[in-house]
């Protein structure tokens, strides 16, 4: 790999290369070399392909971070690891599905929150998973008879299925089923940003409310063609389908530089309980200092090796880190570091502040030296 670099401008760039490549791979397995493209969706799978570029340049950006970088490299780590293999794949289901499937931590924040956000997060997914799907040609349908449709996948059919069945119209409205989904969570966040106090205070207009606005857009657009083909009679229908394409464009476009980038980095959640368990007596350490339970091993070994990454010596004149003391002890540490007192001390003197001068306090009467100087400059008078 680190040769391959070299033939690239970046880290990056290699890694966009990459991904390009397989994409293009797909595409041609998925359209049988290219014999069914459909070229409505031109427009759909340049904004793809940007779509993937941008997400790549930003994962590997990301990944390259120090703090990143350590957690991923323990989690491969732990993963290789036989002793801990069943416990890591226990902790990696656990999180996949309270926080990626149900998303627990957004309805801590209260019902609302998590219904808006539960709805726009899976609204999200499920309409790129068919979008790509269908714009890269890794699935169609093809008509087998007047009443049969099949499925086709990678170029390998799949399943038949009735025209006129549940089925088929559970895949032929799947857009239509994640656009209301999108929909329901949008208006949700829309009705609580303009009605929440705390949250106009805070909120950027181009960083949280932009996003909420394109994708209400793509939404909306996207079910006015169906109201049109379905309802109207295709009423401006090819007109709906441009619009509908532009900002579908956009979107495509804006996501990974956006807020909305934050949904493929959300699986890295996962790493976080795998590594860093803290079964007592397996791989808990206690505080050097008060001896209290503290933290586990492999999360003080990654923060001081994320710290000598980035250049801060933080260890103390003994040999030992800060990283090996509580929360407590560091600040008794650092005061008693800035009093000069050196460490282990038992009993450390107070610091004497009174200078013989000004006398400590606001009732008592300051010493005659305080006004010798004024005393000498009269009598030179």
């Amino acid at each position: 790999m680190g040769q391959l670099e070299k033939s690239f401008y970046s880290k990056a760039s290699m890694y966009s290369f990459i991904v390009v490549m397989v994409l293009f791979f797909l595409m041609w397995l998925g359209t049988g070399q290219f014999s069914h493209m459909d070229w409505m969706l031109f427009g759909y799978m340049v904004s793809s392909f940007i779509f993937f570029i941008g997400i790549t340049v930003r994962l590997t950006s990301w990944m390259m971070r120090p703090a990143t970088h350590e957690v991923i490299k323990r989690s491969f780590e732990n993963m290789r690891s036989r002793k801990s293999q069943k416990r890591n794949w226990k902790a990696i289901t656990k999180t996949l599905i309270d926080n990626i499937i149900l998303q627990k931590f957004i309805f801590k924040r209260g019902i609302y929150r998590g219904i808006q956000h539960w709805l726009i997060a899976w609204g999200c997914i499920g309409s790129l998973a068919i979008t790509f799907g269908l714009t890269f040609g890794w699935m169609h349908f093809k008509l087998i008879d007047a009443t049969t449709y099949q499925m086709v996948v990678f170029n390998v059919p799949l399943m038949n299925m009735a025209a006129d069945g549940w089925v088929a119209q559970m895949f032929f409205e799947g857009l239509n089923i994640t656009a209301s989904m999108l929909f329901i969570g949008l208006a949700m966040a829309i009705w609580r940003r303009i009605h929440n106090h705390d949250l106009k205070v805070t909120q950027r207009a181009e960083f949280d409310l932009f996003p909420l606005y394109i994708l209400l857009a793509v939404t909306l657009t996207g079910l006015f063609l169906t109201v049109s083909y379905k309802l109207l009679g295709g009423w401006m229908h090819p007109q709906l389908a441009l619009i509908h394409q532009i900002t579908v464009v956009i979107f495509l476009v804006y996501f990974p530089f956006g807020k909305l980038f934050h949904l493929p980095m959300r699986p890295m959640a996962m790493a976080v309980p795998m590594n860093y368990q803290e079964v007592l007596q397996v791989d808990t350490r206690n505080c050097a200092g008060c001896n209290e339970l503290y933290s586990n091993d492999e999360q003080i070994a990654d923060v001081k090796t994320i710290l000598d990454a980035q250049a801060f010596d933080l260890k103390n004149n003994e040999g030992d880190w800060l990283a090996d003391y509580c929360p407590a002890c560091r600040r008794k540490l650092r005061v008693m570091n800035q009093l000069n007192i050196p460490k282990g001390s038992k009993q450390p003197k107070p610091v004497e502040t009174n200078n013989g001068i000004h006398m400590p306090g606001f009732g008592r009467k300051r010493a005659e030296e305080f006004y010798q100087p004024a005393h000498s400059s009269k009598e030179e008078l």
